[in-house]
């Protein structure tokens, strides 16, 4: 592992779905150092599964934890701090930044946290996205949980290959059962 640095998982938006079976196989125990979720879990269960992973996770609310479908009956907070390496990451559900996705209005979040890349859910649609010198990451919903904000629902999933300054982020889907992976690089700001 020590050519990838430290792995990070990043997932969200179970709701009430199921890990879809390629993905499972390819999550196997102890690669990762870290877990982030976006939030809504959905179960415990998801939350233990997630422990078996790896010794890190972090997990923030969703907004299906605070509603009476979740059966998860555990509290996270509302947003998190996580340095790894050289990044301050901040993890955030995304349901608290209005209008939902925005990068603007992300940005000022991240601004608040003052972290250098912001984590952040709810939309069910992942995207890597350089802000002002700076990343918004969305994994997505691992599931492919249901959303009005997206035309169709893909199931997916991040990884973080944190060295240094240096991060290499793959983003994992499954496209009509199909898995297909993307790849960006970047480095810590150091202006900012």
């Amino acid at each position: 592992m020590s050519n990838f640095g430290e792995l990070v998982l990043v997932v969200g938006d179970y709701n009430e779905g199921e890990i879809p079976e390629k993905f499972k196989r390819m999550l196997v125990p102890n690669k990762m150092q870290h877990i982030f979720c976006t939030g809504n879990l959905g179960s415990k269960e998801n939350y233990d599964e997630l422990r078996q992973l790896a010794p890190n996770v972090h997990v923030v609310s969703g907004d299906y934890e605070s509603s009476r479908k979740s059966s998860l009956q555990m509290t996270f907070p509302e947003s998190k701090v996580v340095q790894i390496g050289e990044f301050r990451i901040g993890l955030v559900h995304g349901h608290q930044i209005i209008p939902w996705g925005d990068h603007l209005s992300l940005a000022s979040f991240r601004r608040k946290l003052n972290v250098d890349i912001l984590l952040s859910g709810h939309t069910h649609k992942n995207e890597v996205v350089e802000q002002d010198g700076f990343y918004h990451i969305n994994p997505g919903s691992i599931t492919g949980a249901y959303s009005s904000l997206v035309e169709k629902n893909i199931p997916s999933f991040i990884l973080l290959a944190i060295q240094g300054s240096n991060v290499v982020c793959y983003v994992y889907e499954l496209i009509d059962g199909e898995l297909e992976v993307s790849k960006t690089d970047f480095a810590k700001n150091m202006t900012g």
